[in-house]
């Protein structure tokens, strides 16, 4: 199985897996892209998985749909371009051989139950989970286009991005938290597949947040020398993020105090984290 991230607009990613046959894409906001990769391919789209309602992630579905009769997927408490299967927590999906499990993530969107929702693949073919902390064996982003089979994969929209998370535009900062804390503990090689190429402008807030962070600034020169060959920083994996994401490490002790000495009342998890949010919303 192919893992292959199609550029879109200025800074989305289409995500596309394919067998060599047949395909399916994630948040396809434009069908260009997506046609363009089949007839180049020669594949069949089978399925379209979407994550939230936004215009950038759902705007090529109906034009997919009726050129290639493919099936759409998504959360089941957000207005989609209908028809679609509708998904909440805990259901799972079989497609191409692969097994999805979805997870409702709110917090970018929909600030209820089954709102924003991430599709999680894995373990592939196996009921086994590989072991906990095993890395790639590039140490950092996988290559576009690399061979997928035996590691998690996790399409998240626009929930967790690699160094960030998405701005808080209809839920709240708790339900953003829970949301990241559920995806953090996924298995540490879960390639984590976002939806932006946000990572160098993110990587910026989050040295700054954690000047000292010597696993932050090893990833930042791994993107920034990505970036400069054109190269997509995605997918990220759980592992790195844990390392090196402010989002995920609101809880850490050098992380909350830099959050206590700009707002004094970032006295517990939640307002420590709305607190950072807030700071990267303004940060230039």
């Amino acid at each position: 199985m192919t893992l292959l991230p199609l550029p879109a607009f200025d800074d989305n990613y289409i995500w596309m897996l394919h067998d060599g046959r047949q395909a399916l894409v994630v948040d396809p906001g434009d069908e260009q892209p997506v046609l363009q990769a089949l007839q180049a391919q020669g594949l069949q789209l089978k399925a379209i998985l979407v994550t939230h309602h936004h215009a950038d992630h759902v705007g090529g579905v109906a034009a997919l749909r009726a050129a290639t009769d493919a099936t759409v997927y998504g959360p089941a408490g957000e207005t989609m371009p209908e028809p679609l299967q509708r998904f909440a927590d805990g259901d799972t999906l079989d497609l191409l051989g692969l097994h999805f499990t979805v997870l409702d993530v709110p917090g970018h969107t929909a600030g209820h139950i089954a709102g924003h929702i991430a599709w999680y693949c894995g373990p592939h073919g196996t009921a086994s989970l590989p072991p906990e902390g095993a890395q790639p064996a590039w140490g950092g982003p996988a290559p576009a286009g690399a061979d997928c089979d035996g590691q998690p994969l996790l399409f998240c929209g626009d929930t967790l991005f690699s160094g960030g998370c998405g701005r808080l535009f209809e839920g709240t900062p708790a339900q953003m938290l829970a949301s990241l804390d559920k995806l953090a503990a996924l298995p540490g090689n879960t390639r984590v597949c976002c939806a932006h190429e946000y990572t160098l402008s993110n990587l910026r807030f989050a040295r700054a947040v954690e000047p000292d962070n010597a696993a932050l600034q090893d990833y930042s020169r791994q993107c920034e020398a990505l970036r400069a060959r054109q190269l997509p920083t995605l997918p990220s994996t759980i592992a790195v993020e844990r390392d090196i994401n402010p989002f995920l490490r609101s809880r850490q002790p050098a992380v909350a105090r830099a959050m206590q000495a700009r707002a004094a009342a970032a006295d517990d998890d939640v307002s420590v984290f709305a607190t950072l949010r807030e700071w990267k919303n303004q940060f230039k």
